[in-house]
């Protein structure tokens, strides 16, 4: 029987079939409810989150961090000419590769023996740490120091929609919870006026696996992301239309409340609470959602750091929305930029898309840092996968998809910074040492925030799926303090 609904009388006559249909089928219903909100995070801690879905709830353990700033270069950038330097490519550029090399490897457009291309851009050691950064990215070499670099991560995709769909949910199918959704879903938002989840994107398009990066799969779609606009209005028709005040709009909101939570007390449906959660989230954002995104209230000096400018849409724009969506108890932010496919044309459009988020991605660190966030949030640079050492295009100035290898970064709270971990071969066609599967990645994130990945599990159709999936996926201990 559902706890949150009073016990009914059964009654006699021709009523009788009517009721068992109605009051006993709604009570399966709710034992079957209640069984499915029981299994992995406790059962009082599920029913408040029927009654309100986005309350804050504890880790497993002491969280290291507590919100999340996602940058997702979608499209896959070149490790080659970032993060991962190859000196011994370069030595054997416009040579094939050794046979055995290719034996059983599948590229997406290319011929796999197609001939070697050598980093196109220029190395340097940067910090105390020694971190190797392109040229191409000297503001984010001024904060080697804070940085964890990754050189080993792995996925099985090796097309944009299947691989950042793998890098966001931890499957390449459509349908599961993004890493923001199970965030949400194990520990609440702290931000009552503005959604916990919140998703912007620059560059010349979209991603290619669209809102499913952001969805809620078979969650509840509270724990969606809601993505904002970088100008005007952050979400369309946030205001109200001529002829309807505040007082106005509160007392419908009143009503259509109160017979919602008339059919939630009635079925117990998660996504009735949503809707609630929704409608109460919208009015609350019509005085806090303007606030948060006027950058006209940031310093000049603020604005200069970023490269940002009120009122244009830009990825710099978005890093600084970002920094203060946190400051308000925003759980997740994902930043996507999508410029990152370079198939030919490889260095001039490197050069614009490291133009176009280099700066603000290390303004970012910084600003955290000095505001005392860095420590609180932990911010992660990477697309879907990497480019191959082979080169694509007559021109020979391009890089197909390449998932055995790739590099990321992350920074804030919990890290050691200043490391580089992992390592591919001397050609960067494979993991050397260290190899970090994308499972591992989500794991490592979600012990940052106080969850253990295998507690963290929905009940559907009579399995308990979780991010990390059934395959064994491991906590990267030796990047953690």
């Amino acid at each position: 029987m559902n706890p949150r609904r009073p016990a009914a009388t059964a009654p006699s006559g021709p009523t009788a079939r009517r009721w068992f249909l109605e009051q006993c089928g709604v009570g399966l219903g709710a034992i079957a409810l209640s069984s499915l909100l029981n299994e992995g995070r406790g059962a009082a801690q599920e029913t408040t989150a029927v009654r309100d879905p986005l309350a804050v709830r504890p880790p497993d353990f002491e969280p290291k961090i507590k919100n999340i700033i996602y940058l997702f270069m979608a499209g896959g950038p070149s490790q080659y000419e970032t993060f991962d330097n190859k000196p011994t490519l370069a030595k054997f550029d416009g040579t094939l590769p050794p046979p055995e090399l290719l034996e059983g490897y599948r590229a997406a457009f290319i011929d796999p023996n197609s001939k070697l291309l050598g980093p196109k851009l220029k190395f340097a050691k940067h910090g105390q740490s020694g971190a190797e950064i392109s040229e191409l990215l000297p503001h984010l070499a001024g904060v080697a120091d804070d940085l964890t670099i990754i050189r080993s991560m792995r996925t099985d995709a090796f097309n944009h929609a299947p691989g950042q769909l793998q890098m966001n949910t931890g499957s390449q199918l459509f349908g599961k919870p993004s890493l923001g959704a199970w965030t949400l879903y194990g520990l609440g938002s702290e931000s009552r006026d503005l959604p916990g989840f919140v998703v912007f994107s620059s560059g010349s398009k979209g991603p290619s696996g669209g809102n499913s990066c952001w969805g809620s799969g078979f969650l509840p779609t509270v724990y969606q992301g809601v993505q904002f606009r970088a100008g005007g209005d952050p979400v369309l028709y946030l205001n109200n239309p001529p002829g309807i005040d505040t007082a106005t709009q509160r007392a419908s909101l009143n009503a259509i409340n109160r017979l919602n939570q008339m059919r939630l007390d009635t079925v117990g449906d998660p996504e009735i609470a949503t809707r609630i959660n929704s409608f109460e989230m919208a009015f609350r954002m019509q005085a806090s959602a303007p606030d948060v995104m006027d950058l006209t209230r940031e310093s000049q000096g603020t604005l200069d750091a970023y490269g940002a400018k009120p009122g244009e849409a830009s990825f710099a724009n978005n890093c600084l929305l970002a920094r203060r969506l946190v400051q308000r108890g925003v759980r997740f932010v994902q930043l996507y930029h999508e410029a990152w496919d370079q198939h030919g044309n490889l260095v001039n459009d490197l050069k614009k898309n490291c133009l176009a988020t280099d700066q603000a991605c290390a303004a970012l660190i910084k600003d955290l840092r000095d505001t005392g966030l860095l420590d609180q949030t932990l911010v992660i640079w990477g697309g879907e996968f990497g480019r191959t050492p082979m080169t694509q295009g007559s021109g020979g100035d391009g890089r197909d998809h390449h998932p055995n290898a790739f590099s990321i970064w992350m920074a804030g709270g919990g890290l050691r910074p200043g490391m580089t971990y992992g390592e591919s071969d001397e050609l960067g066609f494979n993991v050397a040492r260290d190899p970090v599967q994308v499972r591992d990645l989500h794991a490592t994130i979600l012990q940052l925030l106080g969850l253990d990945h295998t507690r963290l599990t929905y009940r559907v159709q009579g399995l308990d799926q979780r991010l990390t999936g059934v395959e064994p996926a491991r906590v990267i201990s030796e990047i953690l303090a």
